[in-house]
Formats: C-alpha cells, structure tokens, sequence
C-alpha cells in the first residue's frame, strides 16, 4: 500500500478506481475530474453499461476503459451516502473496497488507484472511510495485484492516511 497527495488523474496505474455516482453519467468531485480528463470514450461506455443494467447500486463497481488517463481502466464503484447509520454506511463503503479490488483483479491488473471515496459532498466521516479503506485493501487476498495507492486529494485525508499507513 502506498500513500500519495494529488490528482488521481494524474497518477500512473493500471486501474484508477472512480468515486462515482450511481448514474454513470459523471458529477462533480473525483467523479467530474475523471470524466473531464479522461475525455469522452469514459462516458460513452458508462451509458452502455446503464443501457444494459441500468444505474449502478451502491457498494458495486463496473468497469470502462480509461480513455485519456494514465491507466488502462476505470473502475467506477457508487460510494454511500452518510446518513448517520454507521453500520450500513460501513458495510456498502467495505464493499466499494471489495467489488472494486475483485474487478480489478478480474481484469489482471498490478496496480490500482483509489480516491477517498465518499469523504466529499456525500459526508462519511473521514477517519472512518479512511479506517475501512485501508482495513479492506490489506485483507484482500490477491496473487496478481502489487500496489495500491491512496490518493488523497486534500491535507486532512492525506494526514489521516498517513497515520493509518505507519
């Protein structure tokens, strides 16, 4: 597991896992910034994907090519909502983690990228989210995945990582 700040667009990986929102069809936040720097191959295969299963539920993940990006693939997983109940709120963010590290691996991937899903405008608490990302990529059993990084957009993420990571 490593730990890096910056713009996850920017990051070199086999996959970059996107915070998405369950329409497919790009937002703002991470969400916006992978659609703008990706350019628009990333939202044409989205609406394939809703055009064949519909919206995508929280906890999932579905995966589109990367277009413009430094990687091969996007892997979009539809992060909670906080709404004050924990224990829902933690089992669909853990398997945001899981459905996403298994497409990744499905997909023969080494390297995979991952924001701080939900932190932003959908409010999980930080120190949390934080707490169950890192807890679901270090029991992930995988013989093909090498390196996940955190990206962390923002200082306070970045310090809560740190100290997680040590």
């Amino acid at each position: 597991m490593e730990l890096r700040k910056g713009d996850i667009t920017k990051i070199k990986a086999d996959a970059i896992v996107n915070a998405a929102n369950s329409s497919l069809l790009g937002g703002g936040g991470v969400d916006g910034a992978i659609h703008r720097a990706g350019g628009p191959e990333i939202l044409e295969e989205c609406k394939q994907i809703r055009n064949r299963q519909g919206k995508c539920n929280t906890g999932e993940a579905v995966v589109t090519t990367a277009g413009n990006l430094p990687a091969k693939y996007v892997i979009h997983t539809v992060g909670p909502v906080w709404d004050n109940d924990e224990e829902k709120c933690s089992k669909l963010l853990a398997n945001c983690y899981k459905n996403s590290l298994k497409l990744a691996e499905s997909l023969h991937v080494k390297t995979v990228s991952f924001p701080n899903i939900s932190t932003g405008v959908y409010r999980f608490p930080k120190e949390l989210a934080a707490k169950i990302a890192v807890q679901e990529v270090s029991t992930f059993d995988s013989q093909l995945i090498e390196n996940v990084i955190f990206v962390c957009f923002d200082d306070e993420n970045e310090k809560i990582y740190k100290a997680l990571l040590e």
